[in-house]
Formats: C-alpha cells, structure tokens, sequence
C-alpha cells in the first residue's frame, strides 16, 4: 500500500542512527512511571500476557522472547516471571530505561530476563531464528510509516519456524469530551505533518486498517485479528486509570504540537485544562479502541501464502 504525496505534508528528514522519534520524551520521570502504569493497565485490559493463544502461548521449555521497544520494562518482566523456563530480552533505544528496566529485574530476583539498548527501526543484533514469539506494544507513537515493513521482515528474520509476531496498536479515543477530541485531532494531524502517520490525511493515527496487511506482506502466515475496546466513561472501573495515563500523556504532548506549529503554548495549555475537567464531569463518556494483531513464521513443509500484490507503505 501507498500513500499519494501530499505536497501540503512536509516529509520527514532522514533521522541519525540512534535519534529518537517519540513524541515524548521516554526518560522524563512522569513519563516513566505512566509508561509502568500504562504497562499495567494495557495488560489487563486486553485479558493477560498472551490472551491470543487460549490453548497456550507458543513457548517451549527454553524458549525465546523479544519484546520491542519495551519501555520500563513492565510486559517483559511479567512475562518472565510468569514462564520462569523462557528467556526474555527487552529492548529499547534509550540507555536510562534499558539500566532502570534491568534494575528492575535485578531487584526482582529475574535472572530470565535482560535488557539491551536498540533502535527498532533499526536491523537487529540478533542472528536468525532466534526467538519464538516476538511482541510489541503501542509503537505507533515513534515509528515512521517506511520503518514498519523493515521491522516486520526483520521479525520474520527473528522467528524460529512456526513463531509468532503480536503486536497490539491503538486509534485515538472516542469521548464526549470537546477538548479532548480537539487535541486527539491535533495530535493526529501534528503526527501526519511530522511524516509519522500511517493516516492518509491526518484525521486518525492510521495504523491499525494497515497493519494486518503489512504482516502478510512480511510473509507471515495465518494472521489474525483480535479486537479490545476499553471503556473508561465515568464510574466505570478504568475511568481513573485511564485519565491518569491521558493526564500524564496529554501534558507531555504538548510542546510537539507547539512545534509542528498548530497552536500556540498558551493555547494549547488551555485546552489541556479544558480536557482534564471535562474528563473528570460526572457525565463523561468514553472508549479506546485497540487491535492486536498476530501472525507464524511459515514452517518447512507448509508453502506460505502468496504475497499481496499491493506495495508497502510509503
């Protein structure tokens, strides 16, 4: 799949080996503990580790685990802990969360999982066939759209036959909330002027109408997928965890907004302040949609499918 150029839309500049292209600053301290409780939260949410794989999760005695872009660690360390027999290697483009992430396992008492410092967007360290599920969660907020078909045939690269790639992506909320939307809407179309959108227009994140696809293009095979919607609406049991992720996250948003030129900081903070008292009325409705999306490494004797013909994203 492609993308007409839009000569309103700037394209992103060729980023350094090693820059990072978060929109937030990973190792700003609120941001590392909304990261953990984040963690907490997206796993529960989604039903558990590996909610996909009802029969079992594809991990053999001795098994390997890679989790991209794994943050503070938090998805990796409970994998570790819950399947004690398997290794799990965490990695991350930021130093200061691959040494708090490897603190945490220490003091944990987790020799079965470590942490390295990586690019993602990057080819990775590791030889073929090394791992037999790889996971990642919410990496829309820094991959480029040319990066996603990159990562995916590295996964493929990774995978031992008949290993699984999951990864879970997410769309912006859907709330009553005025201001909310307003700076989901700003934050979608400063995301597509950043050429960091999988969205043809700016006006969603874009990413999960794509991402099956760009499985099988992968050469995946028996893609599936599987659907979450959270309700955080007031009084229900994940209002407040919720709004604290998006009253953290909102917050630490803004000055990319501020600088792909859609409001001024002034204004910005105004509508921030509007969002967190209305996330908060008695009367607030709201949901956030995710999709999670799993595919197998094909295994000798069984002829993959073929690939579409479509092109990857541009």
């Amino acid at each position: 799949m492609s993308t007409p150029v839009d000569p309103a839309r700037p394209q992103p500049a060729p980023q350094p080996r090693g820059r990072s292209t978060s929109i937030i600053d990973a190792e700003n301290a609120g941001e590392l503990a909304r990261l953990m409780q984040q963690d907490r939260l997206l796993t529960e949410a989604l039903g558990g580790l590996l909610p996909e794989f009802p029969e079992g999760a594809p991990l053999p005695e001795g098994g390997r685990v890679l989790d991209l872009a794994c943050g503070p660690g938090g998805w990796a360390l409970a994998v570790a802990f819950a399947y004690p027999n398997v290794n799990v290697i965490g990695v991350d483009l930021s130093p200061a969360i691959v040494e708090y992430a490897t603190a945490q396992a220490r003091s944990r008492g987790l020799d079965n999982v470590h942490f390295q410092v990586m690019d993602v967007m990057e080819p990775l360290a590791f030889e073929d066939g090394s791992f037999d599920l790889i996971n990642g969660r919410l990496l829309c907020g820094f991959m480029l759209p040319a990066a996603w078909p990159r990562l995916l045939a590295e996964c493929r690269r990774l995978l031992v036959p008949g290993g699984v790639v999951r990864l879970t992506e997410m769309e912006e909320p859907l709330t009553s909330s005025p201001a909310f939307e307003r700076l989901m809407a700003l934050g979608c179309q400063a995301l597509w002027r950043a050429g960091q959108s999988c969205s043809p227009n700016g006006q969603h994140l874009g990413i999960t109408p794509v991402l099956p696809r760009l499985l099988r293009q992968a050469g995946l095979v028996d893609v599936r997928l599987r659907p979450t919607v959270i309700e955080w609406s007031a009084g229900t049991p994940r209002h407040y965890s919720v709004f604290k992720d998006f009253l953290i996250g909102l917050e630490l948003v803004l000055p990319f907004l501020e600088r792909q030129g859609l409001a001024t900081r002034a204004a910005l903070t105004t509508l921030y302040q509007q969002a967190v008292a209305e996330m908060q009325a008695d009367d607030f409705c709201a949901l956030w949609p995710l999709l999670t999306v799993w595919g197998r490494a094909p295994e000798p004797g069984r002829p993959a499918p073929a690939r579409p013909a479509d092109r990857a994203l541009s």
